[in-house]
């Protein structure tokens, strides 16, 4: 008798991999679930490098003007330059062990919502990384020695409880912000779904009709977009603990350890933070004969850093004790 002419769905063109097109599914869901979770990235100055393990951001400070005395030579004002280097941390990965005998004998598919759980686990990881290091900034010093401002920290000892006080908070934020000279586009203003949701319960001016702005949100929706002119992001990966070690400090470069209890809400823009991307997302499958089972990773390998302090601003209760 012969052998039957098998079909093998995960090989591409009949040839190579048997599991080719499944890893390309899963690599796929997984990038998906990441860019669908992932808040933060997008809100720093990004540069992918191919090799190496830094990168170099300058940071330019900024000139005046003056009145020219008739015959003085112009000879030109400094303008202070510096620059912040960013290192990669460690290869960040997470992953999955499929079994043979549990997958044969499970009556659903499970690949797919693995890929949705390693993609989110990685964006969540990414995003804690990327607000401590917003935090870092609003807690640091100038970069420019001459022409620089250091960070800025806004006490509210009742933003927890109270939209108005937490609203007026954020105001604040905007205004030593657009007294750095910050720009008002890409500013936006990170906080925990219990400070969100006040926002959005409360009876402020934020989503009240009357003084015209109820495409701002509303209770119904459960939504409010802006606060001062700033965007408002809603996410669980606001830190409010004091981080000094492992995963959650960037591994043993110890990148995002901060301080951060006590913590509301943070408003940063843009270039307050640096993103070096050494190796992006990917995946990998392999099948492992010994284990009779697949282990699947997906990774990556990025570095975050303080670039312009005085473009955060670290709404708190509290100073630590």
């Amino acid at each position: 008798m012969s052998n039957a002419t098998v079909s093998r769905v995960g090989q591409s063109n009949l040839a190579g991999d048997d599991q080719a097109l499944f890893l390309k599914v899963f690599s796929g869901e997984v990038m998906a679930e990441f860019a669908i979770n992932n808040v933060a990235l997008n809100r720093t100055m990004v540069r992918t490098i191919s090799s190496g393990k830094s990168a170099q951001f300058p940071i330019m400070g900024k000139t005046s003007a003056a009145y020219h005395t008739p015959g003085a030579e112009i000879v030109g004002t400094a303008i202070d330059h510096a620059e912040r280097v960013i290192t990669i941390n460690d290869l960040l990965l997470s992953s999955v062990f499929i079994s043979n005998i549990d997958e044969a004998m499970n009556h659903y598919g499970v690949r797919s919502h693995y890929s949705k759980e390693l993609g989110m686990a990685l964006s969540n990881q990414m995003d804690r990384h990327i607000l401590a290091t917003g935090v870092k900034a609003a807690l640091s010093t100038a970069t420019l020695t001459t022409a620089g401002n250091a960070g800025e920290v806004v006490t509210d000892a009742d933003g927890d409880t109270s939209a108005d006080s937490l609203i007026q908070s954020i105001f604040d934020a905007a205004q030593a912000l657009d007294e750095k000279n910050v720009p008002e586009s890409d500013r936006t203003v990170f906080l925990k779904p219990a400070q969100y949701y006040l926002l959005v319960n409360s009876s402020s001016k934020l989503i009240n009709v009357d003084y015209g702005n109820s495409g701002n949100g509303s209770t119904a929706s459960g939504k409010v977009y802006n606060v001062a002119g700033i965007d408002i992001v809603k996410t669980n990966q606001l830190p409010t603990t004091n981080i000094t070690t492992g995963v959650e400090a960037g591994g043993d470069a110890t990148a995002q350890a901060v301080d951060a209890r006590n913590g509301l809400a943070l408003v940063m823009h843009k270039s307050s933070i640096g993103t070096v991307k050494l190796m992006d997302l990917s995946s990998e499958s392999e099948y492992d004969i010994r284990r009779q089972g697949t282990l699947m990773v997906s990774k990556y390998a990025c570095g975050h850093g303080v670039l312009k302090p005085d473009a955060a601003v670290w709404i708190r209760t509290a100073t630590p004790a």
